[in-house]
């Protein structure tokens, strides 16, 4: 049976899609294309991100597909979701690509995805949304942004006992929109962002970082500015 059709337009599609795009950029080196390979418009990232997102989105429950802040509480519970109608085609292609071993192993992969979506789908808005109005400094797309500490307040006293910074560093700050501000607390942990990559420059010239910029610049913003 065909899947039920539906539009890429939507913003639950474009943030699973994100979501799935940080997974895989998780197991580096497996899309690397050959340095003869210079095309500009081709984007390995994109290209099997949005492959493996149609594949799987038609078979996820509307529930998932709607989720928002405001009905965050009909969203079903990832880890008790049945998942046994993962079409073999997604399964196929992860095994295939060796981003897993197995169909359970698929779905282990999907399950995670799929926790990060619903984190990110139904977070409350960004208090700035309605204040910052510049765009944001990874993916430069104006898009409503989010304040991201550059030295994590959560390591804010490893960093004074250690010496990393001086005091006058610690409240420096990036608007970044949410989905590179989860793909930047997705690359590094809070104290090797705090140690090494406490500037926009340092993250930019992550090769991980690069790859997502080039991906999320591409991508249309659900929710646009008037």
């Amino acid at each position: 049976m065909a899947p039920p059709s539906f539009s890429q337009d939507s913003p639950q599609f474009s943030t699973f899609k994100d979501c799935l795009a940080r997974r895989v950029l998780a197991y580096p080196g497996i899309l690397d294309h050959s340095e003869t390979e210079p095309d500009a418009e081709s984007d390995p990232l994109d290209d099997f991100t949005v492959y493996l997102a149609e594949e799987i989105w038609p078979y996820l429950p509307s529930a998932l597909q709607e989720a928002t802040h405001e009905n965050r509480d009909a969203v079903p519970d990832v880890d008790g979701l049945p998942l046994e109608n993962i079409p073999t085609a997604f399964s196929d292609t992860l095994l295939s690509c060796g981003f897993t071993q197995d169909a359970d192993d698929a779905t282990a992969f999907l399950r995670k995805v799929l926790k990060s979506y619903v984190a990110e789908a139904c977070a409350p808005p960004p208090m700035w949304s309605k204040t910052r109005t510049t765009e944001c400094e990874i993916c430069e797309r104006e898009v409503p942004l989010t304040y991201h500490h550059l030295i994590p307040r959560e390591v804010h006293d490893k960093v004074r006992k250690k010496k990393w910074h001086p005091e006058a560093m610690l409240n420096s700050v990036a608007w970044l929109c949410r989905p590179c501000h989860s793909a930047v607390h997705g690359v590094a942990s809070n104290e090797v962002l705090a140690r090494e990559f406490y500037t926009v420059d340092l993250l930019l010239a992550r090769e991980d970082i690069q790859k997502w910029k080039k991906y999320a610049e591409k991508q249309r913003f659900g929710v646009r500015r008037g």
